[in-house]
């Protein structure tokens, strides 16, 4: 069978056009181009244009570049009237986009550096907006790609250069058919050439389905004039399929329901892209009040921003704080991008709750980002319930699944517990069949064996850290890492991260990168970020990465190393740094380091970076091609972490590299294969509710058993009987706290009064209050773990005491003493106002009656708290012998930092250094005092 010739293929497809709506019209050259061009104008725009007219046309027509005319494409052109007033001409209908004129022709010859004759053009009101090149079954489609980049060089600027006017082109042979935006030759690549597919990822590769799907005319101008993005870098992009389907889901469901959902696109697909614009598309929806885009990390709330404005310059302003963002929610701003932290912020805090309340019936749409990561706490249920009409919005690369979720304080959560209906898919293995993100290669690198006659050890057999961590172990990976580098990284035109498990052994990788470098075995430029945060816990037990934040890291236990150790030790790289670079950074200026080495490494300034959690996730660098892995990864950790390095960028980037220093197999298989299954399970089966009840009645029967009386809790006769108590109330509140998500849920159906289950708490409470405040005594209480998580309500402060407050002013005798006794109970119940509750009820008592108006109730309580912080600073300052002045110090530091006050700077308040064996206790003493005055005058105020 001979093949199919080239001008049957271009026959074959005019002939469809026509059957879709085209007009065939014979235009040989550019001369037929602009007489047609005329008539079509003319049509569209219901007029006739006189010679001189034309004429104006014409030469506006003519001006600029391809991006250039891709804005004049979308703006009006002005021109006068031989009647000298001013007329407008519309060169596409852009909001009714099915209402233009279309035509198709075919084999116009353009003169330019040489004569080329185009194979198939569709003209929309006479413009040649999208250009088709063919090749004959059996060549390959790059032919027909550089075929376009000749033309473009060659003849598509002559004459009046409207050849530049094309929005896309198509290349087909036939069996292989692809789409592309119009730029200059030198940002075109071949990989970023796409198929159309279906909304299940199915791709469109035969020309005649292409044709029937893409280039039907209200499918095509749509493309062109909703979903090809200019960017402000003078290039132009037009939206993927996937992209497009998912767009379009979310403002379809925006028009026709209230009903919230998700966008499951995988890492590197392009999310930021297609949340602008159906961020875009719904700011000039009918109904839409405004469009928030949210993001939950402080980098990326100036990263999207910037994102944002480079597909459309000034579409967002930025919100720097919370003021601006409440201004901003009442003023003409369309569109917002704000952090998660400042959108709660604003509808929580008493001062901005005022100006907020106008919007609580305002159809607010909200677009999450990443929203694996910032909506499984409260904020996404109190956002939920203070605006009554919103619609929510998640893009996520790696959902929550049943299987990946992890238990917090509310429970066990899915994507779609919050989000509802996942609206579309295009999971990893989509993407790198699609080559829209690259695939990894991913070695497995054994670090140690076991010696000759004892039979060999597997890694995932021992994880221990004097294995792990021992330094022959470690100086063998780095001497690796020197040795492949440079293969890895096709001789350093790539960058790498370099994950390890902990902030003490970066340090050693580090340190032993740079004696290298001193004895010249190593020339690597090797720069590092890590928190010197003391008290956290090590996140890699788990295996997850925690939210990338400059302030979100990792720590090893305290006995380990000291704060202020890992501090000096980041400020001695941070010089490492800044003599390699010329700058003048220090852990003073965290947030302006952590900005200017993401720089670099995008920019292939440094080799390698050192992280144990920074940059794992949300960082994007086509130029990073390589991870290296000596951490526990599992599940969307995992995902995230390796997508660092398979972004597309040119041919000799091929796949993304991950070399593991662990064996990490069945955990990369188990979570590559779960965010490939797009039949994940979304829902996390819990119990039916009577089951919780009769867990419920079955815990409270242990109870009575211990405590029959709340009273009794007071003649528990050892710590022993305290323990068991302890235990059993505290899996009472484990149930309590899943039969609170039913919306059944009442005390009724239970055997408890809800009045005897808060006296109970109470009295839990009180035991817990006692181990914190006695931890110098040994006792078998303090390994407990209290859960207060589980009874503690966020949003119950001291601004909502206030309020309650405010509101008792105005109520008759017998109502406010009803109201005291509500108050002072749940200041007794609430853990964060235990502290506070006897300064608040002698607020409540000498200072209340005075207030004749209710306007000054937080000016009055602002005046009374002040007095009795400095009082409270004065009392311990005389009591302890400690500097006032220093104390002032170190309490301010504690705040900024969040970090605990070292035993050494406790013993520098002391005007009178107690003996060496005295110090442990007088500085544990001091420091319990300190946190407890926070706690009660700072933390929980609202």
């Amino acid at each position: 069978m001979t093949k199919q010739p080239e001008f049957i293929l271009e026959e074959n497809l005019v002939n469809q056009l026509k059957d879709l709506g085209y007009k065939k019209v014979i235009i040989k050259d550019e001369s037929d181009l602009i007489e047609n061009l005329q008539s079509q104008l003319q049509k569209h725009n219901n007029c006739i244009y006189s010679a001189n007219e034309f004429k104006q046309i014409l030469n506006d027509l003519s001006k600029g570049n391809i991006f250039e005319k891709a804005k004049i494409l979308r703006d009006q052109i002005s021109y006068i009237k031989d009647d000298a007033t001013i007329g407008y001409v519309e060169l596409i209908n852009q909001l009714h986009w099915c209402k233009n004129q279309y035509q198709v022709t075919n084999q116009i010859t353009m003169e330019g550096m040489y004569a080329n004759r185009y194979d198939v053009t569709i003209l929309i009101n006479g413009l040649p907006l999208v250009q088709i090149e063919l090749k004959r079954r059996g060549l390959e489609l790059k032919e027909a790609f550089n075929q376009t980049n000749r033309y473009e060089r060659h003849s598509y600027s002559s004459g009046n250069g409207l050849f530049q006017y094309v929005q896309l082109f198509v290349i087909s042979n036939g069996v292989n058919t692809k789409y592309y935006a119009n730029n200059p030759v030198k940002a075109r690549s071949f990989k970023q050439t796409f198929y159309w597919a279906d909304e299940k990822n199915n791709i469109v590769t035969q020309l005649s389905d292409f044709t029937n799907q893409f280039l039907e005319p209200c499918h095509v101008s749509k493309m062109i004039t909703k979903y090809i993005v200019l960017n402000t870098s003078n290039t132009l992009m037009v939206l993927r399929p996937y992209q497009f389907y998912a767009t379009e889901a979310v403002v379809e469901r925006v028009k026709t329901t209230n009903k919230n959902g998700y966008i499951w696109h995988t890492t590197g697909s392009g999310k930021t892209l297609t949340s602008f614009k159906t961020s875009q598309i719904l700011t000039n929806t009918d109904g839409v009040y405004k469009v928030v885009f949210v993001v939950d990390r402080k980098d990326l709330d100036y990263q999207t921003i910037k994102e944002f404005n480079s597909f459309c310059e000034g579409s967002i302003d930025a919100t720097n704080d919370t003021t601006t963002l409440v201004k901003q929610f009442t003023d003409d701003t369309k569109l917002i991008v704000t952090t998660i932290q400042k959108l709660n912020t604003a509808i929580y805090k008493q001062k901005y709750l005022a100006k907020m309340e106008n919007l609580k019936s305002k159809k607010i749409v909200f677009i999450f980002d990443e929203c694996h990561r910032s909506q499984f706490g409260d904020t996404h249920n109190r956002i939920k319930s203070y605006f009554d009409n919103a619609q929510m919005f998640g893009f996520t690369g790696t959902p929550i699944f049943a299987d990946n979720s992890v238990k917090n304080a509310l429970g066990k959560r899915t994507t779609k517990d919050l989000f509802e209906e996942c609206l579309h898919k295009y999971v990893i293995t989509d993407a790198i069949r699609d080559r829209n993100v690259l695939k990894f290669s991913i070695e497995y690198i054994r670090t140690f064996k076991s010696k000759e006659g004892i039979k060999d050890i597997k890694v995932d057999d021992i994880d221990k850290v004097e294995v792990m961590e021992a330094p022959q172990r470690l100086e063998n990976i780095v001497d690796y890492i020197i040795e492949n580098h440079n293969r890895k990284t096709h001789d350093k035109k790539f960058t790498a991260i370099f994950c390890v498990p902990n902030v003490k052994t970066l340090i050693k990788y580090y340190d032993l990168f740079q004696s290298k470098k001193e004895t010249g075995a190593n020339e690597l430029k090797v720069a590092t970020i890590f928190s010197y945060q003391a008290n956290q816990l090590d996140e890699d037990a788990n295996g997850f990465v925690p939210d990338e934040d400059f302030e979100d890291f990792v720590a090893e236990p305290q006995e380990l190393y000291n704060t202020q150790h890992t501090r000096e030790k980041l400020d001695s790289f941070i010089d490492d740094y800044n003599l390699m670079y010329k700058t003048n950074y220090s852990t003073n200026e965290f947030y302006a380091y952590y900005k200017d080495i993401g720089k670099r490494v995008k920019n292939k300034q440094v080799d390698i970076l050192l992280v144990v959690n920074m940059f794992l996730t949300g960082f994007d660098s086509k130029l990073l091609n390589t991870i290296y892995v000596d951490k526990n990864l599992k599940y969307h950790g995992l995902i995230q972490a390796y997508s660092r390095t398979n972004r597309i960028l040119d041919e000799v980037k091929s796949q993304g590299n991950v070399v593991c220093f662990r064996n990490l197999k069945g955990a990369t298989d188990e979570a590559i294969t779960l965010f490939s299954n797009k039949e994940a399970i979304e829902e996390i089966i819990i119990q039916p509710f009577e089951n919780y009840v009769a867990n419920f009645a079955t815990t409270y029967e242990k109870l009575i058993a211990l405590v029959p009386t709340v009273d009794s809790v007071n003649e528990l006769p050892s710590e022993d009987e305290q323990l068991e108590f302890v235990k059993t109330f505290r899996e009472l509140l484990r149930i309590k706290n899943v039969l609170g998500t039913f919306t059944e849920f009442s005390f009724d159906n239970l055997p408890m009064e809800e009045q005897d289950f808060e006296d109970y708490k109470a009295k839990y409470l009180d035991i817990r209050d006692n181990v914190k405040n006695n931890k110098e005594t040994v006792s078998i209480l303090n390994d407990i773990d209290f859960e207060i998580e589980l009874i503690r309500r966020d949003e119950i402060n001291v601004a909502y005491i206030l309020g309650l407050l405010a509101k008792l002013q105005d109520a008759k005798p017998k109502e406010q003493e009803k109201q005291r006794k509500v108050i002072t109970d749940m200041m007794a119940s609430e853990t964060q106002l235990r502290s506070k509750k006897e300064l608040i009820e002698r607020f409540m008592v000498e200072n209340m009656p005075l207030i004749t108006d209710v306007d000054n109730m937080q000016e009055s309580f602002d005046s009374f708290w002040n007095a009795e912080k400095q009082k409270a600073i004065d009392i311990l300052s005389k009591e302890e012998n400690l500097d006032n002045t220093k104390l002032n110090d170190i309490i301010g530091n504690y705040l900024f930092t969040q970090k605990q006050p070292l035993r050494d700077d406790v013993i520098g308040l002391m005007n009178e250094r107690p003996s060496l064996k005295e110090r442990a206790k007088a500085s544990g003493r001091i420091l319990n005092k300190i946190i407890a005055f926070v706690e009660t005058f700072i933390d929980g105020m609202g």
